[in-house]
């Protein structure tokens, strides 16, 4: 398994690499350039500028996360052509620094959604929340107002330039099924699975998070039938995932250890975090540990060590503890405390195996 952290650039985030690198086992960043909209070409200069920090830390670079999809692709608009351009093109230059793994999504208009960036937890912390009631009735207007209040650090999936034009995008999506999703995206993939290929990288989905429709719009990558449908698609080794056990825990009747033993040789990042769900379809993110949350982290980690894991994985989301001002969900302290946790397990499973001990 190898340990990577994601970064936001300098400037962008609230973390210096120096930082990063007393995390035990973390040998690479993910990264992005966050500040460049979707469907644009990466202008190689940017490109060469990240590596460039990340080499004087002695980080390498080799996965890249939010290379975003332009609405107009996942429309299936006549205008796809020249944003699917832009992708190879993107592509093409990346591969030039020695990345090999990007992680994409598919989901119209947001990214990841949360009700609730702080949520004040029984020990004082805070964490992301989803509420499952107030989903229902919020204007989705007033959702992009309050990720817009963090304004000083870009949210992923939830760009403003891209935002500004939510009624339109609602007023396309209206007419767009599932199954025109599904057709669009294998349309993406055909024609940008090739030049992955070529250029040794590998592409590698991100599940919609939540896993379910909200507010009405289609989402596809929710589980495991429909992975298994997605990798059918394009069926190369270029073209898999990026398996998230938080997204796919908040639906608790989805088994992520399973999933990471059925797709194991499709599965080119982890996103490794832990998430209570409720009931209600209510769920927040936690810490790592097992015991806080409702996704059995040491039983996916042991699905990981089974399967001979030699991917790239991180931890996801943290809460915000001991004071940190952060990004949400993107604190240094209690995703460092996460690897610990994750390390802590693999290692233990690692010994297990060296002194043949049944696990």
């Amino acid at each position: 398994m190898r340990m990577v952290f994601r970064w936001f650039g300098e400037g962008n985030d609230s973390i210096p690499l120096e930082y990063v690198k007393q995390i035990p086992g973390v040998e690479g960043i993910v990264w992005a350039l966050h500040d460049i909209p979707a469907g644009e070409e990466w202008p190689i200069e940017r490109i060469v500028q990240v590596k460039q920090q990340a080499d004087t830390h002695g980080f390498h670079i080799d996965v890249v996360e939010s290379l975003n999809v332009h609405e107009d692709i996942k429309l299936g608009l006549r205008t796809r052509e020249n944003y699917i351009e832009n992708y190879k093109n993107t592509l093409k230059k990346l591969a030039t620094v020695g990345v090999k793994v990007i992680c994409y999504n598919f989901m119209p208009v947001f990214d990841w959604t949360r009700t609730d960036l702080y949520k004040e937890l029984d020990d004082g912390s805070t964490a992301l929340f989803f509420e499952s009631e107030k989903i229902k009735h919020i204007d989705p207007r007033v959702l992009v107002n309050t990720i817009a209040k963090n304004s000083s650090r870009t949210m992923p999936g939830w760009e403003p330039r891209r935002l500004q034009s939510l009624t339109r995008l609602f007023e396309q999506y209206k007419c767009v099924t599932e199954e025109d999703l599904w057709a669009n995206l294998e349309y993406f993939l055909k024609c940008i699975i090739p030049v992955a290929e070529k250029n040794g990288i590998k592409m590698a989905i991100h599940p919609d998070d939540p896993p379910f429709s909200v507010f009405g719009l289609p989402r596809i990558i929710t589980n495991k039938e429909n992975i298994q449908r997605f990798l059918k698609l394009v069926d190369h080794p270029n073209n898999g995932l990026t398996l998230c056990s938080g997204s796919l825990g908040a639906n608790p009747k989805l088994d992520v250890a399973e999933m990471v033993k059925e797709f194991a040789d499709r599965i080119h990042f982890a996103h490794i975090r832990n998430i209570k769900a409720y009931e209600n379809g209510d769920f927040v993110e936690t810490s790592h540990r097992s015991k806080d949350g409702t996704v059995d982290l040491i039983k996916v980690m042991k699905a990981y060590h089974d399967i001979g894991f030699k991917g790239y994985a991180r931890p996801d989301h943290g809460r915000h503890i001991w004071g940190e001002s952060c990004r949400p969900g993107y604190g240094l302290y209690d995703r460092g405390l996460g690897i610990m946790y994750l390390w802590g397990i693999w290692d233990l499973l690692e010994r297990q195996k060296e002194e043949g001990i049944p696990c």
